[in-house]
């Protein structure tokens, strides 16, 4: 007989007859024993009674896991952690579910009136890809929201948490922020590295407050998208990168030019570092930004 024949008979008869329903059991039945690797059959009732054994003797609070390791070791039986599982959870002797403690619990990215330098940074990572030497390389850059600049990034052959917290603190030394009350809120996506306890550690002792979007919305995280676009556009695709040392001094200069020399619609035409200097000598109007 097919397999599938014969569940669809037996779920034809549970449902022809309801009141005997629980006497048939779709898949294989329980077979009620273990053996021994001797081949020495061992029944489910004396499974439990050494299961207690364990519970009760060794005074360790043991789970399914370790307890089905005692089994195969002191018993020698041939079972596995499911069984036990099943078993244990037939006598109520099942350890609860842990909870995870979230040491640094995740704070969403709120929404937000920029109207000055230093008030929101934004970090993300680029990849590019060198073609002599055929691997990826990484561009992690922090931007601040209201005048534009790469304030700090770290190119590399790797992109760590550690990468990270060094140009998180070179911002805040360009910027000279150790010393100020205000410090800027810095907003990322849900990458490792942004995740990770060395940064979160790292925002407590500089005084940070890091800000996290939801999944699935770069939006808001759009400043350093942004600029990851013209990177891409103006950058990567011009040039075919064959060493590690060419790319990095390509990126680099381009990032110069970028915030010195290239010009923004969104900020009067001008450079970054150009408006931040309009900014402060009062010659144009600060734009405020919501995010």
């Amino acid at each position: 007989m097919e397999r599938s024949t014969y569940y669809a008979n037996v779920n034809r008869r549970q449902q022809e007859t309801p009141t005997v329903a629980h006497s048939y059991r779709s898949g294989r039945p329980v077979p009620g024993l273990s053996y021994t690797q001797d081949g020495v059959p061992i029944s489910d009732e004396q499974i439990c009674e050494w299961l207690m054994e364990f519970l009760a003797g060794e005074g360790a609070s043991y789970g399914y896991r370790k307890l089905t390791v005692l089994l195969r070791r002191r018993h020698r039986l041939q079972i596995n952690k499911k069984k036990v599982y099943r078993l244990c959870k037939q006598m109520d002797v099942l350890r609860p579910q842990r909870k995870i403690k979230i040491k640094y619990p995740k704070r969403l990215a709120n929404n937000r009136v920029i109207t000055g330098s230093n008030q929101l940074w934004e970090t993300d990572i680029k990849y590019g890809w060198l073609h002599g030497e055929q691997r990826f390389f990484f561009l992690m850059s922090i931007i601040d929201v209201f005048d534009r600049a790469i304030i700090a990034y770290h190119f590399g052959l790797t992109c760590e948490a550690r990468h990270l917290v060094q140009i998180t603190q070179e911002a805040l030394m360009k910027r000279q922020r150790f010393d100020s009350s205000e410090m800027p809120v810095i907003r990322s996506d849900n990458g490792p590295q942004f995740i990770s306890h060395r940064f979160e550690e790292a925002c407590e002792t500089f005084n940070l407050i890091h800000e996290r979007i939801p999944p699935k919305t770069p939006n808001k995280n759009a400043h350093i998208e942004s600029f990851h676009s013209i990177l891409e556009a103006e950058c990567y695709r011009r040039h075919e990168f064959e060493t590690y040392s060419q790319a990095y001094e390509i990126v680099s200069q381009f990032i110069r030019d970028y915030n010195c020399v290239r010009i923004h619609g969104s900020i009067y035409d001008l450079s970054p570092y150009e408006y931040m200097d309009a900014v402060k000598l009062g010659t144009v109007t600060p734009k405020f930004i919501k995010v």
